[in-house]
């Protein structure tokens, strides 16, 4: 969208979106964010540990 002043410069500045604020997980995301989360902790300490052993 553009617009002009009363000179008629072009002024485009991109438009700002309206805020909404988060809301706070549910007890049952957290339980689903601490599974994920110990899952790739184990994944990556397991390729850590096989990188090891390889060289």
């Amino acid at each position: 969208m553009y617009t002009t002043d009363d000179n008629g410069i072009l002024n485009n500045y991109a438009t700002e979106p309206d805020l909404y604020y988060a809301e706070f997980p549910s007890p049952e995301q957290q339980r689903q964010y601490a599974f994920v989360g110990g899952f790739a902790t184990l994944f990556v300490s397991l390729l850590v540990l096989v990188a090891l052993s390889a060289g």
